[in-house]
């Protein structure tokens, strides 16, 4: 089981949370469909690995390392890095573990491993090395803001900048927007109707995409905890 200790704001603009968590035991959880990409600092038996987790597009069990601490970077999207193209891990992860004591290699330069105290100033770092950097236009295009480009072009950076298409960006917010509205107690029928669901049906297929449950399983599991 996860525990989640703490989550917070950041000063940094292309963060969008940061959380600490920690595990009891082992075992595996069902990781939802997210479509925002994350570092993770795990610190298991004094050993510290810092991966990088890209957007997921369905949800799929995901093992618990045994009693282990995480401290996890949430970006947000138009956040990316140049040298490592976000398509190259949708549904993937990549593991950089520790090289020498609390460090590790990201390129070609030796980190060390952020705690909750200098997250901020480790993501400023990678900011200034150019190892991170933000596209305005995805995030304005998902606010709503219109941009003087063509649809192919927006589409373009999409799949550039975060991985994914705008539609399953938008697909991933819908289904998390419904786990609120059912977890919130909105009757099922009416939480198809408030998200935009074509009926029932449709509400079925996308959480059990997404989110790995059936809406009446949402409904369940948030009674009885």
């Amino acid at each position: 089981m996860i525990v989640e200790l703490e989550s917070q704001s950041s000063d940094s603009p292309l963060v969008r949370e940061v959380y600490q968590a920690r595990s009891v035991g082992g075992g595996s959880f069902m990781s939802t469909a997210t479509s925002n990409w994350e570092m993770v600092i795990t610190k298991q038996q004094d050993r510290f690995t810092l991966s990088i987790r890209g957007p997921e597009t369905k949800a799929s069990p995901s093992p618990i390392p045994k009693n282990a601490e995480f401290l996890g970077i949430i970006f947000k999207h138009g956040t990316f890095m140049p040298s490592l193209p976000v398509g190259k891990f949708v549904d993937k992860e990549i593991h950089l573990p520790e090289t020498i004591k609390n460090s590790f290699q990201l390129f070609s330069d030796i980190w060390e491993f952020p705690n909750l105290e200098n997250v901020d100033t480790f993501v400023r770092r990678l900011i200034h090395d150019n190892l991170l950097t933000h596209d305005p236009v995805v995030e304005d295009v998902l606010r709503g803001k219109t941009q003087d480009l063509s649809l192919r072009s927006v589409q373009r950076r999409f799949l550039q900048v975060t991985g994914l298409t705008y539609k399953t960006i938008q697909q991933i917010k819908r289904a998390r927007q419904a786990v609120s509205l059912l977890q919130s107690g909105v009757p099922i029928p009416e939480t198809a109707y408030q998200t935009g669901y074509f009926d029932q049906a449709h509400l079925t297929n996308s959480l059990r995409r997404f989110y790995g449950q059936t809406p009446a399983q949402v409904v369940q599991s948030d009674d009885s905890a």
